[in-house]
């Protein structure tokens, strides 16, 4: 291929000569060196064209702005080793170096190497499209192999930062030591590495490494029968004829890779037969030897010890190979600068200055020229911007290899899946994969050192996944849902106890039940206001109790529909002080049996304070201690609405809040202080013979109070919240029917049906007659 990148820059320097465009009047000349892939014989020809013009010295000089080397510029040398090398020397004197084919990205570091250009892109190019490549087919279980020498390290280095980025795990790592002698050593690292490949799940090989280091690698390959895979070639093996001719490289699976996609030379393959033909003239070769530069021969060593028997055919199957152009485009780069600076256009170049190195470098930075088809401009690294060639080795009857072209890279990746083979069964793409793609909705837990290697749990409700490569689920905001196996949130909607849901109908109708029973009852008591049963029975303070009752029954209106901040504060005084009032009524008649049972003589003295004004003012008093409390509670700790995101999974419960249990118990005490006594001072009163017992009937009433509310406390703490409300409203409807068909229905049954008994003996007061004698006869007939 040396010998080709020759010729390529030797076309490139003829044509430019002849042109009448670039440099009229103006030619150029060259000297071209073998580096023999060593770094002692590069830096013998790199010090020559650093020694002054006429000499073979080099200056030693504080400023070299005046300095006149041999040479303007160098082209080459190929590899990035020597490159490395001579790139610290030029740029010491600024001397313009270009390349065309040394890759690795440090010598992109414009402070270490201010004079350095090269015609291809850096490796980190090649190796963003490598991982593109492995990104499109799911490959994030591979093995990187690089060459031991600058190519091959700074390679795996690059791509071991990209793959990282990228959540491609590698693997394996291996280093290939680079041909020799033979050493068993060096054999024992291949067989090992080779090893490491063969028995994991790997099925995709990296391997960035020079072409002679993948023919040691590959031999080994064929010889223990390594098991097919598919090889991402770098371009520097790619199209290697050391690789492609090895006996039985077919079975070692499919082979990728990126070529640089350069412009077409047509004429160059007439121009290198030509050259050789001339090469093949004896003539020609005698006056080669004839007059050698004598002078140099103890620097460089002989030009042209003799002409070598190369043939067309020889090398016919380098003359595509990309880096062909990249020598000639090169060429033109220089050309180009020395056309800037000495001005030169279509009439010839103006100056007559010589050109130092030190101008030139200024003026190729950010040098736009063109060569051939393309038109390439230099980066602030050096580098130039091109296209790659997506290549895939195919085979013809297992003999004839053909480079297809299965898609390319220019900023991104574009393939052309159809036209790729597989060397699996039914061309099938190879997979390679430490662990199985997890489904939508799962997260990965890595388990081992490669974030590649885990399980796949379930993103439970609340939760999801936010992107492919998530380690763990997100929580939805407040505002939103998810279900289980989700990958993204919705927002809740605004739940409430509403009007038209079944158990709120239910209740509905209950209410309508009680409210009609109610009004029924005190439209009774109030047509037989004068008769003994109404009067017996409190009377106007019964009427009171009655429609106190009745509000406790439309209270629960305010439970269902969207709570607001009034229907908060309202709930608890719009049910206590209509309880309290009812309660109050119950007292004053618990108190008279309980007084006319215990305490006979004195009833009568007594009776004054529970009928009449007195009687009222001791329920207006208890409606006032209710209303201080429940005002107290509403300043002190009013219930506030709030929005609870967590009650449901996924709506948002609008409920109202108690601030204090404490002070919510509070405001229950005076009913339940009501509820007591009127207890107390009845369940232990007897009944007469002949006559009604009021007392029995405010007993069961305040055991409906109390089973109702005592039970209402652990059922509203296990009720869903959205129900709370309507187990409110259970509750009180239920204690107001307790009341009410305990104590005023009977005596509507009396009313309606019994009519006979609503006489003033049956209802003749306690206090009005005289008590029982416990203990004796009188007691036991009383009972009977």
């Amino acid at each position: 291929m040396g010998l080709l990148w020759a010729l390529a820059m030797k076309m490139a320097i003829e044509e430019i000569n002849r042109s009448s465009e670039l440099l009229p009047n103006v030619s150029l000349g060259y000297d071209l060196y073998d580096t023999c892939s060593l770094p002692m014989v590069t830096l013998k020809p790199s010090l020559l064209f650093m020694s002054q013009s006429g000499s073979r010295d080099i200056g030693a000089y504080c400023n070299y702005t005046q300095y006149w080397p041999r040479v303007v510029a160098v082209i080459g040398p190929h590899s990035s080793e020597l490159a490395l090398i001579t790139a610290k020397l030029f740029g010491f004197f600024l001397m313009p170096q270009v390349s065309y084919g040394a890759t690795t990205d440090r010598l992109s570091n414009r402070e270490m190497f201010p004079s350095f250009f090269r015609t291809i892109p850096s490796d980190r190019v090649q190796l963003q499209a490598i991982v593109d490549l492995l990104n499109q087919f799911n490959w994030n279980w591979v093995a990187a192999v690089g060459s031991d020498d600058e190519y091959g390290r700074q390679g795996l280095s690059i791509f071991s930062s990209l793959a990282n980025k990228h959540s491609i795990c590698i693997a394996h790592e291996g280093i290939l030591p680079l041909p020799r002698v033979k050493n068993i050593q060096d054999l024992g690292k291949v067989s090992t590495i080779l090893a490491q490949i063969n028995q994991s799940a790997v099925q995709v090989v990296v391997l960035f490494s020079s072409e002679a280091a993948a023919r040691t690698l590959f031999q080994y390959c064929i010889q223990t029968k390594v098991t097919p895979k598919v090889w991402v070639a770098s371009e520097a093996w790619l199209i290697s004829e050391q690789v492609i001719r090895l006996p039985g490289i077919q079975r070692v699976g499919t082979i990728l890779g990126f070529l640089l996609k350069g412009s077409s030379l047509p004429e160059f393959s007439d121009y290198v037969n030509q050259s050789l033909i001339q090469a093949a003239n004896q003539t020609f070769c005698d006056t080669l030897g004839e007059a050698p530069p004598q002078s140099e021969d103890d620097v460089v060593g002989p030009q042209c010890p003799q002409c070598d028997n190369i043939s067309y055919q020889n090398i016919s199957t380098g003359l595509k190979h990309h880096q062909t152009f990249a020598v000639y485009a090169a060429v033109y780069s220089v050309a180009h600068a020395l056309h800037l600076n000495l001005g030169c256009n279509t009439s010839g170049c103006p100056s007559q200055n010589r050109t130092r190195p030190w101008e030139l470098v200024s003026k190729m930075y950010d040098l736009r020229f063109p060569a051939r088809s393309l038109t390439l401009q230099f980066d602030a690294s050096g580098n130039v911007d091109m296209a790659y060639d997506l290549k895939l080795w195919v085979w013809h009857n297992h003999r004839d290899m053909e480079l297809l072209t299965v898609g390319s890279f220019h900023g991104g990746l574009t393939l052309n899946r159809s036209q790729i083979r597989w060397h699996s069964q039914r061309n099938q793409v190879p997979v390679s994969r430490c662990s199985r793609e997890c489904e939508e909705g799962q997260v990965r837990r890595v388990k081992g050192f490669h974030s590649c290697c885990y399980d796949c749990l379930d993103c439970k409700a609340g939760t999801y996944r936010k992107n492919r490569d998530d380690l763990s689920c997100h929580r939805c905001e407040d505002n939103e849902w998810s279900p289980d196996l989700s990958t993204q949130c919705f927002p809740r909607t605004l739940r409430f106890l509403a009007w038209g849901e079944s158990v709120v109908v239910a209740l509905l109708l209950l209410l309508l039940l009680e409210v009609g029973l109610s009004l029924v009852a005190l439209g009774l008591f109030c047509y037989h206001w004068n008769s003994p049963l109404v009067q017996a029975s409190g009377g106007s303070l019964s009427c009171f109790g009655l429609g106190c009752l009745t509000l406790v029954c439309l209270s629960v209106l305010q439970f269902p529909g969207q709570p607001s901040k009034v229907s908060c504060l309202a709930q608890q005084p719009l049910f206590h002080l209509p309880l309290s009032g009812c309660l109050s009524t119950l007292f004053l008649k618990s108190a008279e049996a309980f007084l006319a049972s215990e305490f006979p003589g004195r009833a009568g003295r007594l009776r004054s304070w529970l009928h009449g004004p007195q009687a009222w003012l001791l329920v207006g008093l208890v409606l006032l201690t209710e209303g201080a409390l429940c005002t107290w509670y509403l300043i002190a700790f009013p219930q506030v609405m709030v929005t609870d995101w967590q009650a449901l999974p996924r709506e948002a419960l609008v409920h109202c809040q108690v601030r204090s249990w404490f002070s919510f118990g509070l405001v229950h005490m005076v009913n339940v202080s009501l509820a007591f006594l009127c207890f107390l001072g009845t369940f232990m009163v007897q009944s007469q013979a002949g006559r009604y017992n009021l007392a029995r009937g405010i007993t069961f009433a305040m055991l409906v109070y109390f089973i109702t509310w005592i039970s209402f406390i652990p059922l509203l703490a296990n009720v869903p919240k959205l129900y709370q409300p309507a187990m409110q409203m259970t509750a009180i409807l239920l204690c107001a029917l307790g009341i009410l068909a305990t104590f005023y229905l009977p005596k509507c049954y009396l009313l309606l049906w019994e009519p006979h008994l609503n006489t003033q003996e049956f209802f003749q007061s306690f206090l009005e007659v005289k008590p029982c004698v416990r203990g004796g006869k009188e007691e036991k007939k009383g009972s009977q």
